[in-house]
């Protein structure tokens, strides 16, 4: 995994998606990434899809005004947000809501990478993210 921190953009994957954001004016990449996950089902779900739903998380958060941190990797995401001024739906944010639920629990790549680290500071940043998107 090429992560250099427990943030939702600190890792390769992240930024790479967050670069598809200059190509929509709406929520479809968003959506489109939660339904990548949702597809999983109860099936092993890819770190590659669980680090992508981080980040749509973390669009939908700043949608809502709770960016929670800003640094040189959230620059791109916080233009795009700057620019679209969207309300995501209770629908869409339910979904991430479940999508974070998905990745924390026992058939995630991502949590299992984290867990064989033994970093609990990415759980808790996970954690964080959810409160400020649901918040």
């Amino acid at each position: 995994m090429g992560a250099w921190g427990v943030l939702a953009f600190d890792n390769d994957d992240a930024n790479d998606w967050a670069y598809g954001l200059d190509g929509v004016s709406d929520l479809s990449m968003v959506e489109s990434t939660f339904a990548e996950v949702e597809s999983a089902g109860a099936g092993y779900l890819e770190q590659g899809a669980a680090c992508n739903a981080l980040a749509a998380c973390e669009v939908v958060a700043r949608l809502r005004g709770r960016p929670g941190y800003t640094n040189a990797y959230t620059e791109k995401v916080d233009r795009w947000v700057a620019a679209h001024r969207i309300e995501p739906p209770g629908e869409l944010v339910a979904r991430g809501e479940a999508v974070i639920v998905r990745i924390l629990g026992p058939e995630s790549e991502l949590r299992e990478l984290w867990e064989e680290a033994g970093d609990e500071e990415w759980r808790a940043a996970v954690e964080d993210l959810r409160n400020r998107m649901s918040g």
